[in-house]
């Protein structure tokens, strides 16, 4: 239903931040939940972070305090700003929306941290 493109993925040193982007076909306004998930090789995809189009967040504790999820509205773009990356975040992170209990899927950008 709702296109969704993610970018910023790449190569980074543990310690080091990155800031991925995810464009969303139609207006944030209109999606009731945006949300950040990401899945490594051999593990479940998990949650990462969410973002109600009223601003309400929610995050994973394994990232509380180092992630933050935005959105920029005249852009129509979801923002994942991710600080002190380790190792344990390597991961491909996918962005979704939700609109009336549907769900949407990016394709996905993957990050790699390393030591």
């Amino acid at each position: 239903q709702v296109q969704l493109v993610e970018s910023g993925g790449g190569l980074v040193q543990a310690g080091g931040s990155l800031r991925l982007s995810c464009a969303t076909s139609v207006s944030i306004l209109s999606i009731d939940v945006m949300g950040w998930y990401r899945q490594a090789p051999g593990k479940q995809r998990e949650l990462v972070a969410t973002i109600t189009t009223y601003g309400t967040t929610n995050y994973a504790n394994y990232v509380k305090g180092r992630f933050t999820i935005s959105s920029v509205t005249a852009k129509n773009t979801v923002y994942l700003q991710m600080n002190r990356l380790t190792p344990r975040d390597t991961a491909v992170y996918k962005c979704n929306a939700k609109v009336r209990g549907m769900g949407s899927w990016g394709q996905g950008t993957k990050i790699t941290v390393s030591s």
